[in-house]
């Protein structure tokens, strides 16, 4: 053995890291545009209408602000309760 044990390699756990987000990333940007293509395209052609087009842009916005507004809310429930990984280890 190399005398580390179970530290796991730092690079490792950093490419690990940024994989999760990407994921975590994509998994939104799937989200967000099946909703807001659910609102907004009422039938699909060769362009966008202009009422269609503020629809998918006001989607995505809310989209967004709301997803901030989650991640806010989550970490500061976290902080009060001393951390998540924390509460899982208990």
């Amino acid at each position: 053995m190399d005398g580390q044990g179970a530290t796991a390699d730092p690079q490792l756990q950093h490419f690990i890291e940024i994989e999760s987000q990407k994921q975590r990333f994509q998994q939104l940007v799937h989200q967000m545009t099946e909703v807001c293509w659910e609102k907004c395209m009422d039938k699909p052609g060769p362009k966008l209408d202009s009422r269609t087009e503020v629809c998918f842009v006001n989607c995505v916005e809310r989209f967004i602000d709301t997803s901030q507004f989650i991640l806010n809310r989550l970490e500061q429930t976290q902080r009060s309760r001393g951390g998540f990984s924390e509460a899982i280890s208990d």
